[in-house]
């Protein structure tokens, strides 16, 4: 069996927890101490050997995907993590693995995305292993039982029973909350984007319904086929054409985290309905999610139905019926060209992270943290000076190809011009405060001269 992780989405909806170049699947949440992403891989080991799990990303992501796999010691072969040029919805996503699976053979496949919480574990993995005899004669997707009408799923109808599940009638789209009573009320199950097929019978489903799709495909530059091929779901581009479609209830706790609405699948509520993740004072509140950053006193006295989400340089309060409304909110900032729609203060870089502390016209901060063993690239900028103060371990600092030992308590300047490098020499993390000085101070002014990432054509560290 193999196993392919879909990791390349931007999760819009949780803004601003998620953000484009850190989305929700990496998010370690308050109480976890593994992201979304971990736990989906760790999902895979349980069905799986390591060798037999791909990840299909792009290539903003691919470092969070190798760095957050490192963390759990684990380190995939280049050809198991599998980089998309653009995202073009689903169906592309799944091809390219299946595509790079059959250079090995025919197999059962099992797609899962990286953004999902399960909690019965056991339950589900017992569920896909007894689903691979079915996979053999249909494309299975598996669905949720329904807890209520949710606008924010899709739906599947079942219609005969087979020996295990459900031959499909029809998939229906994420419904109005009318529609959405009506589909519980047929018996139908929420769409959980989580499949299972044998290569060969998915290959021919696609030539029968998709042929242009699959001719696409068979390329070998995979920049051209994803020019040429279209942005399409799994379910728009051969689910609802296929008669070979089976669909098998998990009856678990599970949640995509969708969108904070969604939030209330899987996290704990008190007596009235709050959902908090800290300690928060409540006074006449029922019904109100609150995630706040860092370590802050919060109350709240005579509200309810509220999404309260609180990042250092964001807030997002919303009723929880307008939930869905989120992605609107970055598609505004977007098109206002506001970073805030893209970046955290944070940043993750493959060799550690930075964040941002404090920035003026003519000044930034940073807290830079370098992993042990880890440097970043040997560069250089044309408009700032840099000042680095080591308060934890010790630096590794090349200038103009001399080397400076820098520990902790010490520091040392970069002048404009000057080629440099940052390196963490030892067992513990290295942390630096950086002072930048300069007319322009965006993350493009810079030029690589050497990477051990293989970025020297990327204009941002």
């Amino acid at each position: 069996m193999k196993t392919i992780i879909l990791a390349g989405g931007t999760g819009t909806r949780l803004w601003p927890l998620s953000r484009t170049h850190y989305p929700k699947q990496f998010l370690k949440l308050k109480g976890m101490a593994k992201s979304l992403f971990q736990l989906s891989f760790e999902r895979c080991l349980k069905l799986t050997s390591p060798n037999n799990i791909y990840i299909v990303t792009n290539h903003d992501y691919r470092f969070l995907v190798s760095g957050q796999l490192e963390e759990l010691g684990y380190l995939l072969n280049q050809d198991q993590v599998l980089i998309e040029p653009v995202g073009k919805n689903t169906l592309p996503a799944i091809y390219y693995g299946v595509k790079e699976i059959q250079k090995q053979g025919d197999d059962i496949v099992v797609v899962l995305p990286s953004d999902h919480l399960i909690k019965e574990e056991q339950q589900f993995i017992k569920t896909v292993k007894k689903a691979v005899a079915l996979a053999e004669e249909f494309i299975i997707t598996f669905g949720i039982y329904p807890t209520k009408p949710y606008t924010g799923y899709g739906y599947i109808k079942p219609k005969q029973p087979l020996k295990m599940g459900y031959q499909v009638d029809r998939f229906k789209e994420k419904p109005d909350e009318a529609t959405a009573k009506t589909y519980v009320e047929m018996g139908c199950f929420w769409n959980s984007g989580i499949f299972m097929f044998n290569t060969r019978l998915f290959c021919q489903e696609i030539v029968k319904h998709f042929p242009a799709f699959d001719h696409t495909f068979q390329g070998e530059n995979i920049e051209e086929i994803y020019e040429q091929v279209p942005a399409i779901s799994i379910d728009h581009g051969l689910m609802e054409k296929s008669q070979k479609i089976a669909v098998i209830p998990l009856d678990v706790q599970w949640s995509d985290l969708g969108s904070f609405d969604s939030f209330y699948d899987y996290f704990p509520t008190d007596e009235v309905g709050n959902l908090c993740f800290e300690e928060t004072m409540l006074m006449d509140s029922h019904n109100n999610l609150l995630y706040t950053e860092g370590d802050k006193a919060v109350a709240l006295i005579g509200v309810k139905d509220l999404i309260i989400i609180e990042q250092q340089d964001a807030l997002l309060i919303c009723q929880r019926e307008h939930s869905q409304r989120v992605k609107e909110v970055v598609d505004s900032l977007k098109g206002e060209k506001n970073t805030k729609a893209d970046f955290h203060l944070t940043t993750y870089r493959p060799w550690g992270s930075y964040t941002i502390l404090e920035e003026g016209r003519f000044y930034k901060i940073k807290r830079i943290t370098v992993l042990p063993g880890k440097k970043l690239s040997y560069q250089m900028h044309h408009h700032r000076s840099e000042h680095w103060v080591v308060v934890k371990g010790t630096a590794k600092v090349t200038i103009e190809g001399i080397e400076n030992i820098v520990p902790s308590g010490e520091s040392i300047f970069v002048k404009t011009g000057y080629r440099h490098r940052l390196e963490n020499p030892g067992k513990v993390l290295l942390e630096v405060i950086e002072v930048q000085l300069g007319e322009y101070l965006a993350e493009d002014d810079i030029v690589r001269l050497q990477d051990d990432f293989g970025r020297l054509n990327t204009k941002s560290d």
